[in-house]
């Protein structure tokens, strides 16, 4: 068995393509083919699926992807451990992300933590909370931001409260209120954001005994935004998304407190390769700072 098969296999699967993977790892289609054909044949049963629709894994190729993933994160993590006995510094990071801490927490998270270290390299892959979730689960991300708590059973760190807010048209009668209370809103008709991203406002309406009416389910928070703006419903989003809103657009407080809870989940904190320990670190002092506090 070879490590570089494993890492081919894995990025096949990642990128679900012979051709992508290929390109990333610098190798021609052909050796991706042959590196998957040799895996098959000393295993003896078929690992993917190559079909019209592109590829796809067997049955027992996702029974083997999770201890392949699980062979080359420990192999990640002997190489810095290895690296960091000698003085070196480097190693990969794999974080799952969402599109609000992409906007707004990373790019500046990532320009100065490659400052002071540039060998290390970063990747992201960014979804909805389910995504993350998936992705820390199966090992494909070493740790993800999520929405707190988390569907399943990981290790969490808490990171900020971000408040909840309605938004309105600008034409809407509602906007004169200081406050929206849940009674006016139940039969108002609701733009919200798709499954897998609307966790916390169905939590929100289930504590607040609201069955919404539902307009339309969007993936885009910025249309969700201007689907608001020009009168077609109204939406409950987290303060971090409504930045620079337009000006047909009113940001109204909800009663009660009302957050969603963003923190950084991973299957073992303590089992991470020590570049993705030295990212957390610096991640968590950088939220800490005063001049964040009154960002969310």
């Amino acid at each position: 068995m070879s490590l570089a098969k494993f890492e081919i296999f894995s990025t096949v699967v990642e990128l679900g393509s012979l051709t992508k993977a290929g390109e990333t790892l610098g190798l021609t289609q052909s050796a991706v083919s042959h590196a998957i054909a040799s895996l098959e044949s000393e295993w003896g049963f078929s690992i993917l699926n190559r079909g019209r629709s592109g590829i796809h894994l067997t049955s027992n190729g996702e029974r083997i992807l999770k201890y392949i993933r699980e062979i080359l994160k420990w192999n990640e993590e002997m190489v810095q451990e290895i690296a960091n006995i000698n003085g070196l510094e480097i190693g990969t990071v794999r974080i799952g992300t969402i599109s609000s801490v992409s906007i707004h927490w990373l790019p500046e998270i990532m320009k100065l933590f490659n400052e002071f270290h540039p060998s290390i390299e970063i990747k992201l892959l960014e979804g909805d909370y389910d995504d993350v979730e998936h992705w820390i689960s199966t090992g494909l991300v070493d740790f993800g931001f999520v929405s707190l708590p988390t569907s399943q059973h990981f290790e969490v760190i808490s990171l900020k409260k971000d408040k909840m807010l309605c938004i309105l048209s600008d034409k809407h009668p509602l906007t004169e209120q200081k406050e929206i209370r849940f009674e006016m809103i139940k039969e108002e008709p609701l733009i919200k954001s798709k499954k897998g991203s609307d966790n916390d406002l169905k939590r929100i309406l289930k504590e607040n005994n609201v069955t919404p009416n539902i307009k339309f389910e969007l993936s885009d928070d910025q249309a969700i935004i201007s689907m608001v703006g020009n009168g077609m419903g109204i939406s409950i989003l987290p303060e971090m998304v409504l930045h620079r809103v337009p000006a047909n657009v009113r940001i109204l407080k909800l009663e009660g407190e009302n957050y969603r809870t963003i923190g950084i989940a991973a299957t073992s904190f303590k089992s991470l390769a020590p570049a993705t320990k030295k990212f957390i670190e610096y991640l968590k002092s950088w939220i800490s700072e005063p001049a964040r506090s009154n960002e969310i």
